[in-house]
């Protein structure tokens, strides 16, 4: 499994010969400024809430590739009706894909379309892949609803927002990987604006006390498991 960082909470992930693209914000983002979205691959885009800032680039992805978009019932409906193909999911819902399962679990934020109208509720995706499991999180708060996610699967990572004000922040995030059980931390949702700036050294220290590892992706690098 091999996943890359393309800036604030925008993942692209490699899995059973699939390439999945999670909250596609990029364009608008200076930071990512090097990414070229006209060149990334997608057999699916995940979304985990409708927010403009995680749902921006959707829509030129999916014309040029015709991804199927996985979301909550109410995002899913809203592409369907544009035409895209959708497949709609709900807290505590499975689907085997053909990359694997896929579960959308509780979050604890809001959502709505930039335009204000209604996006459903929050959520986030536990992918058990051929090998690997990862947790995607979502925009959250700390819940104790994470607690039941390694009751039915081992993580091998977590990938958790850090950067505090309209989520978690790294103490939060800290207690957030005791409670899934999973020591292997990739931060994202920070830096992007002036409300969600980080001091990574300290971020990264504040884990490694802990005996866990934070790991902060330069935009564009990647990881494998």
């Amino acid at each position: 499994m091999k996943i890359t960082f393309y800036g604030h909470a925008s993942i692209g992930i490699e899995v059973g010969g699939k390439h999945i693209i999670v909250d596609p914000f990029i364009s608008a983002n200076p930071k990512a400024a090097h990414i070229d979205i006209d060149t990334l691959k997608a057999d699916y885009i995940l979304i985990t809430h409708a927010h403009g800032d995680h749902i921006l680039d959707v829509e030129a992805i999916v014309k040029r590739t015709n991804a199927v978009i996985v979301s909550n019932a109410e995002i899913a409906g809203h592409y369907a009706t544009k035409g895209f193909q959708a497949h709609p999911m709900n807290h505590g819902g499975s689907w085997n894909f053909d990359f694997g399962k896929l579960k959308y679990v509780n979050a604890i934020h809001s959502s709505s379309f930039p335009d204000g109208s209604y996006g459903g509720n929050p959520g986030g995706f536990v992918i058990e892949g051929e090998h690997k499991n990862i947790y995607i999180a979502g925009d959250t708060a700390l819940t104790m609803d994470m607690k039941l996610i390694p009751m039915r699967t081992k993580l091998d990572l977590a990938i958790l927002p850090i950067g505090d004000n309209f989520t978690m922040d790294v103490e939060d995030a800290i207690v957030a990987s005791d409670f899934l059980d999973c020591d292997k931390i990739l931060g994202y949702h920070y830096d992007t604006f002036g409300y969600i700036e980080i001091d990574h050294e300290a971020a990264i220290r504040k884990f490694f006390d802990k005996g866990k590892d934070l790991m902060l992706l330069e935009i564009g690098s990647f990881i494998e498991l």
